[in-house]
């Protein structure tokens, strides 16, 4: 079974844009990758005194299931080389499923679509640019509509 999934990128540590390129390439290794948004620059979220992010969506095909897709993406977050630091911190990469087919899913790791896509610019932004019309399954609107109901920006290209 074909399942579409929406993955959001993003690093603000070291070489930034080499750990988004390193995630992409293992990704793609169990992913098929069908669309891939521009990078974009956005200031940290939370804990403020920080370096800024680099952010991306991409979106992919995969035969996974949701708890196997999310055990696999953690396992890439730990290959690119990813340290645990603290909620909100700086990270070398972290990967986040934003949206899974049409589905929702909660349990005490994981909760999709991500409860925070409709709030972030950083994730909407490269998102209406790979499908603006991609509905988010619980707010029954599109990531277009959402990107326009933000009041505050993050991004800064």
């Amino acid at each position: 079974m074909k399942n579409t999934v929406y993955l959001g990128l993003g690093s603000n540590v070291g070489d930034k844009t080499k750990y988004l390129m390193n995630a992409i390439d293992l990704l793609g290794k169990k992913l098929k990758i069908t669309k891939t948004s521009k990078i974009y620059i956005s200031k940290p979220v939370g804990f403020e005194n920080q370096d800024l992010f680099l952010n991306m969506v991409i979106e992919a095909e995969t035969d996974m299931d949701i708890k196997i897709l999310f055990k696999f993406i953690k396992d890439v977050e730990k290959m690119v080389g990813r340290m645990e630091r603290f909620r909100w911190g700086p990270r070398e990469i972290d990967i986040d499923i934003l949206l899974y087919n049409s589905e929702v899913y909660n349990d005490e790791e994981l909760s999709v679509p991500h409860p925070r896509v409709h709030e972030r610019d950083f994730v909407l932004v490269p998102l209406v640019e790979i499908n603006p019309e991609i509905v988010h399954p619980v707010l029954s609107r599109s990531a277009k509509e959402l990107l326009e109901d933000l009041k505050e920006t993050s991004i800064i290209y």
